[in-house]
């Protein structure tokens, strides 16, 4: 993708989570790109929230909404966390950061990506190639 790449979360504790990585790892802030940069890394991470939101929404009728997220905090180069949020989940959970879960819930051998996740995954990236190629 321009300005990036799209991968799958290696925890699935919410079924769909991605990260969309810079393609450059000595950028740091999302401003440290020049405009026409930061505009495509930002229409990439629009393309791979739609294409999560379509692959959920046909594989969990719990599917709620999508959260997007640039942080940087912990680690230093521009990427995006791309949420699924589910109506199944926690009333606890509902309306708070996804940072804010059990770290043995976010990161338990549960939640680990796995064949059971294959689908999802050939759902995401089948609509990120329709939605590109609709460019």
């Amino acid at each position: 993708m321009p300005q990036s790449f799209a991968v799958i979360g290696d925890t699935q504790f919410l079924p769909g989570y991605c990260v969309l990585l810079v393609d450059d790892p000595r950028v740091d802030r999302l401003t440290d790109l020049p405009k026409r940069q930061r505009l495509e890394f930002l229409d990439s991470m629009d393309t791979l929230g739609q294409a999560v939101e379509t692959a959920c929404r046909a594989t969990d009728t719990g599917f709620r909404r999508m959260n997007y997220e640039i942080l940087g905090n912990t680690d230093a180069y521009l990427h995006a966390h791309l949420f699924p949020r589910y109506e199944w989940e926690k009333p606890a959970h509902i309306g708070r950061p996804v940072w804010l879960y059990d770290p043995d819930e976010f990161y338990g051998p549960e939640a680990g990506l796995a064949a059971r996740h294959d689908e999802l995954r050939r759902r995401i990236v089948t609509e990120i190639a329709r939605l590109r190629a609709a460019i």
